[in-house]
């Protein structure tokens, strides 16, 4: 479904590169989580899949055509964005902030309020709420707002930069379940750049572990928890299980 070639993208006249010859390729309804740490080139790797940053070299295909054969703005309606700061229209009614893509591609308008209202039920929030505007939400609701926005024109692919991060723990595994269940019900592939190697491991089936704007790691969780020959991914990997432990010991300790 997603395919980069040879992609690179540097901002500083090539001194440093955000990303550096990267190859990869996402099957249809995989969902990939992409790690590393700030300044890793996540954020730039994704972008490049819609558009929002052009690669200086390389080539970006999806379903086996390149991206630059099509508008941006035509690219980027056929694919769903969900990023941490959330973006919702402030002074748009929730209703209007979900159905935006819909409208601007010309659906009728029957047909938006009916994908509005079935988004609104499909990430667990209230109808009622379709009239507010996103102030009146907390961060939690407006984030599962914005994962709706981002499916509303039905698309095939569905990018997340970070969607989780501003949210209380609690918030953030309740949405990433949802986000889960969302990505196998409507069998989407699924590209999400996290900071928090153990919600990668909890959602994909497959991670890409990133340094210096390069591909370091690739694999699914199981095998890569289990080792890897790069000693900062082993040590990245093992972060989980020392976690784990941390939290045994102190129950342990408690218990005794």
């Amino acid at each position: 479904m997603i395919a980069l070639q040879g992609v690179s993208k540097s901002f500083d006249g090539g001194a440093t590169y955000a990303v550096r010859d990267i190859t990869l390729e996402v099957p249809s309804e995989t969902f990939l989580a992409v790690v590393g740490d700030s300044g890793s080139g996540k954020t730039t790797l994704l972008k490049t899949i819609n558009r929002l940053i052009e690669p200086e070299a390389g080539e970006v295909f999806i379903d086996g055509k390149p991206v630059h054969a099509t508008p941006a703005h035509s690219l980027r309606r056929r694919i769903g964005y969900v990023f941490q700061g959330v973006g919702l229209f402030p002074h748009t009614s929730i209703a209007e902030n979900i159905g935006i893509t819909p409208r601007l591609i010309g659906w009728p308008e029957k047909a938006v309020r009916a994908r509005v209202e079935e988004l609104i039920d499909l990430v667990s929030l209230p109808r009622a709420y379709l009239t507010r505007r996103p102030a009146e939400l907390s961060g939690g609701e407006r984030q599962r707002v914005g994962i709706a926005r981002a499916l509303a024109a039905r698309p095939n692919i569905l990018l997340m930069d970070e969607p989780f991060g501003a949210l209380d723990p609690v918030t953030r595994e309740a949405l990433g379940s949802e986000c889960r269940r969302l990505h196998e019900s409507m069998r989407l592939t699924t590209v999400m750049v996290t900071h928090d190697i153990l919600e990668g491991v909890l959602l994909a089936e497959r991670i890409v572990v990133m340094r210096h704007g390069r591909i370091v790691a690739d694999g699914e969780p199981h095998a890569l928890l289990c080792g890897h020959d790069d000693p900062a991914v082993r040590a990245l990997m093992d972060m989980p299980r020392r976690q784990a432990a941390r939290v045994r010991a102190l129950l342990e300790e408690r218990s005794a």
